[in-house]
């Protein structure tokens, strides 16, 4: 597989290399576009997902006026000013990457140049760099509109205590939840059980739960002995002081947060479970402790319609960020065929809505803000929310 892959990245970059060799008579006409990607390394798999899905892209608007040139990024800040300076020699203005966040404070130093960046944060943004990726901001916007269709009045929002914790706490409060209660919880699993114990009472109506029980035993009345079956099948007794909760957490974190809410008994059926954009993660489909709960992301059918493409074409599962990548160079070319300028980031901050394979954007403040759909996990397949 290793084989194939060197050989298609070669392949890759003969032919954009041929590209570049044969535009020299013609420039302006030429739509320049480089990529900054790590194409060797530890990360270069996504480097080459990256690369990949350019060429898709490419393949598909079928214009031979455009031209691309990447460039290997191994994640190396010293290589930045060199790479930036190979750029402005070679008249290229706008770059699809880097992808890392860490870099991008060194891309200050690369005036005259347009930063496409796939990376998610949205803070602290560069004046030369534009966010591809699904950032919180969208996904709380998304969040926040479905909170208020389903008339929830008591939202709580769960967010885990680690070197993004202040980005999230900045996000809530641009985004106005008011009234809605937020908890910072503990990576350490004996912590957060405690924590999440306290946030819905758990002790108070495990108390509750076994005072009714204790005295529906002695009783021989039928609806009391009903009852007392019923009761036996649960955990606790009396409701939560909430009626949503919003997890702003992926992977085991958010396993581990779902266990303590199925095991401190709150009710999938009655409190409405929302989690951060999960990009369709396959492992929480077997995730068994709850089995429903919904999530903001970009489009399902462009995406499993890209994946499979892409599959096809390279034979491996593309990482989430091959989709950014390919629309990224749509949009490059869209602004480039409409004559939009692009002689700095700025004239990409525009309220024109465009529709990319993520689904439909606009760009503010340096970031993509995208139009998220909501959808659901239930019963073991991803569903469209309907509301």
């Amino acid at each position: 597989m290793k084989n194939i892959f060197k050989i298609i990245l070669s392949y890759l970059l003969i032919s954009f290399n041929s590209y570049v060799l044969a535009e020299d008579n013609n420039n302006k006409n030429i739509l320049k576009i480089g990529v900054f990607a790590p194409l060797s390394g530890e990360l270069k798999n996504l480097g080459q997902t990256i690369l990949y899905s350019v060429n898709l892209a490419l393949h598909d608007i079928g214009s031979d006026k455009i031209k691309i040139y990447p460039k290997n990024f191994s994640n190396n800040k010293k290589e930045i000013s060199k790479i930036c300076q190979e750029f402005i020699n070679e008249e290229i203005k706008i770059i699809i990457g880097p992808l890392e966040f860490k870099s991008l404070k060194e891309l200050n130093k690369c005036s005259g140049l347009i930063f496409l960046s796939l990376s998610n944060m949205d803070s602290d943004i560069n004046e030369n760099v534009i966010m591809m990726g699904i950032n919180l901001e969208s996904q709380l916007i998304a969040i926040q509109k479905f909170i208020n269709k389903n008339k929830k009045k008591k939202t709580i929002i769960l967010y885990p205590d680690n070197e993004y914790a202040k980005h999230i706490e900045k996000k809530i409060k641009l985004e106005n939840f008011k009234g809605k209660k937020i908890f910072k919880y503990s990576n350490d699993p004996e912590i957060l059980t405690s924590q999440i114990e306290k946030i819905t009472n758990y002790k108070r109506r495990k108390i509750n739960l076994n005072s009714r029980i204790k005295k529906l035993e002695d009783s021989e009345d039928p609806k009391d002995i009903k009852e007392l079956n019923f009761l036996k099948q649960k955990h606790t007794l009396g409701k939560v002081n909430f009626d949503s909760v919003v997890i702003i957490d992926f992977g085991s974190g958010l396993k581990s947060i779902l266990t303590s809410l199925a095991y401190t008994d709150v009710p999938e059926e009655e409190i409405l479970i929302l989690t951060a954009n999960q990009w369709f993660d396959n492992s929480i489909l077997s995730e068994s402790s709850i089995k429903k709960f919904y999530f903001p992301s970009i489009s399902l059918k462009n995406f499993n319609k890209f994946n499979k493409r892409f599959f096809e074409t390279y034979n491996y599962k593309p990482n989430e960020i091959g989709i950014l990548a390919y629309d990224s160079l749509g949009l490059i070319y869209y602004l480039w065929k409409n004559n939009i300028k692009m002689n700095s980031a700025e004239n990409l901050n525009f309220k024109r809505e465009i529709k990319g394979k993520i689904g439909n954007f606009q760009i503010s403040n340096n970031k993509v803000i995208q139009k998220l759909k909501i959808y659901k996990l239930e019963e073991g397949n991803f569903i469209q929310s309907k509301l």
